[in-house]
Parts: structure tokens; C-alpha cells; sequence
């Protein structure tokens, strides 16, 4: 029976799950500011990881635990190939993720135009210009 996920689906989530835990417990580097990692692609042949992180900071502080993670990034692969059941660990890539970002702002404005809308009852009437 065929598996529902491919190697790389099961990898990335792997990945997703133990970054995570090692983010918040083992890096210390003190310009990673509060994030959290929104997604992991891994390519086919296993050789590249896309991490994707977001935060709800400033983008100047976002952008600059971009950097320091990239920096890290070796010091977390090696952490990495002590818990992912792999032959060799993908090479780390982060990128910020600006669609938690983007959905805020979204929400907001949905919720400013709900508050500005026409009521139902008030109808045709209520706007009368005479």
C-alpha cells in the first residue's frame, strides 16, 4: 500500500517539529527575537530545507533574526542530525514569512469595515438626504 505522504513531506514536518524545540530551548543567540516557524519544505533529493518563520515584531527586528538564524544555521543542522532519522540533514535556508502578517492586517480591516457597515434594520430610510 502506497504511503499517503512522500519522504520529503515526512522529512520536513520532522524537521518543522525538532527546529522548533531547539529554537526555544538551545539558541541563545540574543538578536533571535520571538518567532515561530510557519513552515518547512524540504526539496526532492532531500539536499535543501526552506524554512519558512514569522513573527509578529517589528520587520527591522524580524528581518534581523533572519540573519542571525542564517548564522546559526550550521550550529542547528548539527543539532539537527541528532534527532532526524536521515542519512545527511538538508542544508538549513530561512526566509521570512510575511502571511501571518498580512492576515492580521486582513482581519483588521474586515473588522473596521464591519464596524463602519450600514446596519440591515436602519435600511434605505435611514440615509435619507431631505
Amino acid at each position: 500500500m502506497p504511503r499517503s505522504f512522500s519522504r520529503s513531506a515526512r522529512i520536513a514536518e520532522q524537521i518543522h517539529r525538532d527546529l522548533s524545540g531547539l529554537l526555544l530551548r538551545e539558541l541563545k543567540d540574543p538578536r533571535v527575537g520571538p518567532i515561530t516557524i510557519t513552515a518547512v519544505e524540504v526539496t526532492r533529493d532531500l539536499s535543501r530545507a526552506t524554512v519558512y518563520v514569522s513573527s509578529l515584531a517589528d520587520a527591522a527586528s524580524t528581518e534581523q533574526s533572519v540573519v542571525a538564524l542564517q548564522h546559526a544555521g550550521g550550529f542547528l543542522r548539527s543539532r539537527l542530525a541528532r534527532t532526524l532519522q536521515a542519512r545527511s540533514v538538508p542544508h538549513l535556508h530561512f526566509v521570512y514569512d510575511a502571511s501571518v502578517e498580512r492576515g492580521a492586517r486582513l482581519s483588521h480591516l474586515i473588522d473596521e469595515a464591519a464596524a463602519h457597515s450600514v446596519t440591515p434594520e436602519a435600511g434605505p430610510e435611514a440615509h435619507d438626504d431631505d
